[in-house]
């Protein structure tokens, strides 16, 4: 109730009587309280009223490693674009990155450490301070690794790179305990892994569509959601319009149409799964007719003969006379290019599909040369990062270890497995195994509301850190992290954490982790690097310093590129068949299941930033909602409209949303976009849509362990319920007015 004196009471009483006095009392008391902002009388040193200052920063949204610029005005940030002198995005920004602001001042951050009062998901929580926190925590660690029972704490986070994964890797080995896991849905596990069988290496190349001439993507949606979106879509710029006279051909293969096939010169709906199959149909026509003419040609022409477009069209869908001119248009170009990924990446063989697509690069010419696969030298900060990355077959073996209850402390930070992981995985079940659950989170998601102790960290506006893009762009380059505003709430960075966790333990782990905050160890690690590039010496390094936080990015001004390594056709053996299998039996679902990332969520973390969620995807214009793409042709069979609320099965789960009848997809698909459904993530992504990962069934690509997508048929029942769908692009009919017509002529 508002604050009202005695005087102010009897007044009102004497004046109305007492139903108006309680009439004004209650209207009083719900009444949303009154929030004064105060000027600061006094501003603080770094900044002048009405003078904006910019600061180079990291965008934390994704793994892509963009460079950004925050514009900063009396201590508060007002907008984020891109850094233009950043290699990775050179000035341009997606829309994710920009609703950094939206993290930054979400009214859903956790604001002070948070103790569990009630049963484990419950929600029930009490604010702690910090040395309660870091004391009651520090405690039980120091104690198992004293007791020897170290081995039982584990560590998951999402993609950490760089000094901080250096810095949480040698934390965890100081303290004896082995098990350091990343976890992103995001990872393209079987690309890597096609990438190790065929090139010998373990990171990804640079792909240069920048200067290609002739682009062919199987499935990877570069211009929406493949690796880094951002720095393709400039490199797709200069492709089509950066050299006078010269237009780049794109050519995408995949079931439904993404935003890289709606800006291609050609779609090719090829059926699901099939897409290695077709890149190998394209390597045989090429050796066949003379585009390779490698000293192992006759290897080659044996090992791919069992692929001939002839025998391959009934499967692939694609007739032999477009696979010739396929082959035609690579024999042409001076600089083609093959790319896959996306839902091609996805199937029960992506690795295979994967290595088929490199193999066509290797054929084609296009290894180690501009316009095509060009292999860089060491990165600037080592990249250990790669091996603690966790396939879905490893968060099950993880899940395995839970569930006998061998973990005791479980140490939270950056992941989300309870939404990104599908509910017949038993991930969520095997959490509720563990001792206890300690989240480093900023925000109250999915798993975080696991968690028995919550510690809130800073957003990436807020910390201290770096980043090594990858793929990059071709050469060494780092990317520097500073806080572009003071924190806003009573939250630490992650690296803080550490560092204090660390010294509270005492033993060895003080001398091994000597650095009080984030930002000294950063610091003392750029020191030891610049003092390699300089010959041995720290002279002139406070200068370097500087420069490098103002321009937020550092690269070595020469590209290393490595040879194109030699690929045996060996490999297609080793890989195995590059035809897809599906969970579920086709009579009884007979629909294959794509779910797919989108520009505004990603992979689900952008569903609490509200800009996100306003934000039209590309090709439906659908806001705020789940939906079920259909072919026109599937939707007439089954009786079905748009807005029309369907049932879809799957061997694993079922969920209801509306039907949005998208041209662009094959009539055998259903694709649903991954993002909705949150059962926690704060307001603005709580009970919103649903969440198609738990249809999927656990399928596995055997050779990468990533799970398999796209690999569960479904099925689709009319429930006779409709909602509509919310979209910004009005409708295609005239409302009965019959207005729309041919434009006409005016003399």
């Amino acid at each position: 109730m508002a604050n009202i004196s005695r005087r102010d009471f009897l007044k009102f009483i004497g004046a109305g009587g007492i139903g108006a006095g309680a009439g004004y009392i209650y209207a009083e008391s719900v009444k949303k309280t009154v929030e004064f902002l105060v000027p600061q009388v006094i501003p603080p040193e770094d900044w002048s009223p009405g003078v904006a200052t910019w600061y180079n920063s990291l965008c934390g949204q994704c793994p892509a490693g963009c460079g950004i610029s925050v514009r900063i005005r009396e201590g508060r940030a007002k907008k984020i674009e891109g850094n233009p002198v950043h290699p990775v995005n050179q000035g341009r920004l997606c829309a994710l990155g920009q609703s950094g602001l939206n993290a930054l001042y979400n009214p859903d951050r956790i604001r002070t450490p948070l103790r569990l009062t009630g049963a484990r998901g419950s929600g029930e929580y009490e604010p702690i301070d910090w040395d309660e926190a870091m004391t009651s925590l520090g405690g039980r660690l120091g104690s198992m690794k004293i007791q020897g029972a170290a081995d039982r704490i584990h560590l998951l986070t999402g993609t950490v790179r760089g000094h901080l994964d250096l810095l949480l890797a040698r934390f965890m080995e100081q303290l004896g305990a082995p098990t350091y896991l990343q976890y992103d849905y995001t990872h393209p596990h079987s690309l890597y892994a096609a990438n190790r069988m065929v090139f010998g290496v373990d990171r990804l190349p640079y792909y240069d569509i920048r200067n290609s001439d002739l682009l062919l993507s199987f499935g990877a949606d570069y211009l929406g959601m493949w690796i880094s979106p951002v720095h393709h879509s400039l490199s797709y710029g200069h492709l089509r319009q950066g050299r006078p006279g010269h237009r780049g051909t794109c050519v995408q293969i995949e079931p439904r149409m993404s935003l890289s096939g709606a800006s291609a010169d050609r779609w090719i709906p090829a059926p699901p799964g099939t897409e290695g199959l077709l890149a190998l149909a394209i390597a045989e026509a090429l050796v066949d007719g003379g585009g390779y003419d490698g000293a192992d040609r006759a290897d080659w022409s044996a090992a791919l003969r069992p692929f001939k477009a002839s025998k391959l069209a009934p499967t692939i869908g694609v007739d032999a006379a477009v696979v010739a001119e396929l082959t035609d248009a690579i024999r042409r170009a001076e600089h083609p290019l093959a790319i896959g990924g996306g839902p091609a990446a996805e199937g029960s063989h992506g690795t295979a599909a994967m290595t088929a697509v490199n193999v066509l690069n290797h054929l084609a010419g296009s290894l180690g040369r501009r316009g095509g696969v060009l292999f860089g030298a060491d990165p600037v900060v080592a990249d250990d990062w790669r091996v603690r990355q966790a396939s879905y077959a490893r968060m099950m073996e993880h899940a395995q270890i839970m569930g006998r209850g061998d973990v005791d402390v479980l140490l939270l930070h950056g992941t989300n497995p309870v939404f990104n992981l599908p509910q017949a995985s038993g991930y969520t079940a095997a959490l509720d195994k563990v001792g206890t659950i300690v989240a480093l989170s900023s925000f109250m998601d999915d798993t975080t509301a696991m968690a028995d102790l919550i510690l809130p960290t800073n957003v990436y506006l807020e910390s201290w850190g770096d980043d090594v893009p990858e793929p990059g762009v071709g050469l060494p380059l780092a990317t520097l992290s500073q806080p572009v505003v003071t924190r806003i709430h009573d939250s630490r960075s992650a690296g803080d954490i550490v560092l204090g966790l660390a010294h509270q333990i005492g033993g060895e782990l003080p001398a091994e982790l000597p650095w009080t905050t984030m930002e000294e160890y950063i610091r003392h690690s750029w020191r030891q690097i610049y003092s390699v590039e300089a010959g041995g010496t720290d002279a002139g390094f406070d200068e370097f310093w500087k420069d490098a936080l103002r321009s937020g990015v550092w690269a070595r001004n020469r590209a290393e590129m490595e040879a194109a390594p030699t690929v045996s056709p060996a490999v297609l053996a080793q890989a195995g068949s590059a035809a897809s299998e599906f969970d579920g039996a086709e009579n009884d679902y007979p629909f294959v299941l794509q779910p797919m990332m989108t520009q505004g969520f990603v992979d689900g973390r952008g569903a609490n930033l509200p800009w996100q969620q306003e934000l039209p995807d590309p090709l439906t214009s659908v806001v705020f909602s789940t939906w079920v793409e259909l072919n026109p042709t599937t939707a007439a069979e089954l009786d079905l409209e748009e807005g029309d609320v369907v049932e879809v099965s799957s061997s694993a789960g079922t969920l209801a949303a509306p039907v949005f009848i998208y041209q662009a997809i094959r009539p055998d698909v259903v694709a649903i976009p991954i993002g909705q459904g949150h059962t926690r993530f704060g307001r603005f992504a709580e009970g919103r849509g649903t969440n198609p990962l738990d249809l999927v069934a656990t399928v596995t690509d055997e050779s990468s362990g990533a799970l398999a997508t796209a690999a569960t048929r479904v099925t689709i029942r009319k429930t006779g319920e409709r909602l509509s769908l919310i979209k910004t692009d009005g409708v295609s009919r005239d409302l009965g007015r019959q207005i729309l017509g041919p434009a006409k002529e005016h003399a």
